[in-house]
């Protein structure tokens, strides 16, 4: 069983393991992407995540940290001097899994794709994209479309907080052009009308 065992070792030897997520740390930091197997993207981003907060401050002490790791001057160079930059104001999740839809030929295990958030250009374009689109609500559609002026006139001083009196209401009286016919207790629709045509 496996209770409270959190490391994956991945069917490997410590060394062997440390060695392995450097080296694809290193891959991730120049290529901003690629492609492996699940087991080994997840215990990567456990890796890579921590190092790439260090990165964010930029002291000797931090490079000197990350260095201890990943033991290769280029992607050093590539962390602290481009990817700090872009990740400066996000509070943490550095880097994304997209899982694939086929498996390895050989042992047909699970593929996808790691990446950096930041560096994904055809996801932040349509990001952007949909912010500046203008989006309707259901509310808007249900109505048919444009709302009367009034409305909007009183939505928009709701919105700001400020109360509005309702608008007055006209009152219709019933048209007075019909005779009306007193019927008396008792008594039925011919009997009143026959004392009207007595009377």
């Amino acid at each position: 069983m496996r209770h409270g065992r959190k490391i994956n070792h991945l069917g490997r030897t410590t060394a062997h393991r440390h060695a392995m997520l450097s080296n694809m740390s290193s891959s991730l930091i120049l290529y901003k992407r690629i492609t492996t197997t699940v087991a080994k993207a997840k215990a990567l981003r456990k890796y890579i995540e921590p190092l790439l907060t260090k990165s964010k401050e930029d002291t000797t002490h931090s490079r000197r940290m990350v260095f201890a790791a990943l033991q290769d001057k280029e992607s050093i160079k590539e962390l602290f001097g481009t990817i700090s930059g872009k990740i400066a104001t996000r509070p943490g999740g550095y880097t994304r899994i997209l899982k694939l839809s086929d498996t390895r030929l050989g042992d047909n295990a699970e593929m996808c794709i790691i990446e950096l958030v930041d560096f994904n250009e055809t996801l932040l374009e349509a990001k952007s994209a949909a912010a500046e689109k203008t989006t309707t609500t259901r509310r808007s559609r249900s109505r048919g479309g444009k709302k009367a002026a009034g409305d909007t006139a009183t939505s928009a001083t709701e919105v700001k907080g400020e109360a509005v009196a309702p608008a007055a209401i006209v009152e219709q009286s019933a048209p007075t052009d019909t005779a009306t016919e007193t019927v008396k207790d008792g008594e039925s629709r011919e009997e009143a009308k026959a004392d009207e045509a007595g009377a």
